[in-house]
């Protein structure tokens, strides 16, 4: 798994688990592609909307992230690191 660490202010990706995450979003690696690397955000509402993503915790840190993080460039260097870890 791939875990996505903001505590610091920063967004950190790395492989593993965090002991106490408040926020766990599980779905399937062909799913979390398409969101991830392909940046397809419709792919990712409709695989939500068909239980094909699952979501435990705070939904707000979700909310939260997701507007934090507008920027293009962001969107792409993490999209470049996800591709990077799982390949």
């Amino acid at each position: 798994s791939v875990f996505l660490d903001t505590s610091s202010g920063d967004v950190v990706l790395e492989l593993g688990a965090l002991d106490a995450p408040d926020l766990t979003v599980t779905t399937d690696y062909d799913t979390a592609r398409k969101i991830f690397v392909d940046q397809d955000q419709a792919a990712g509402m409709q695989a939500f909307m068909a239980g094909k993503i699952t979501v435990q915790g705070d939904m707000m840190k979700m909310m939260a992230l997701q507007s934090a993080m507008p920027n293009d460039a962001i969107a792409k260097q993490i999209s470049a690191e996800i591709k990077e870890l799982t390949s």
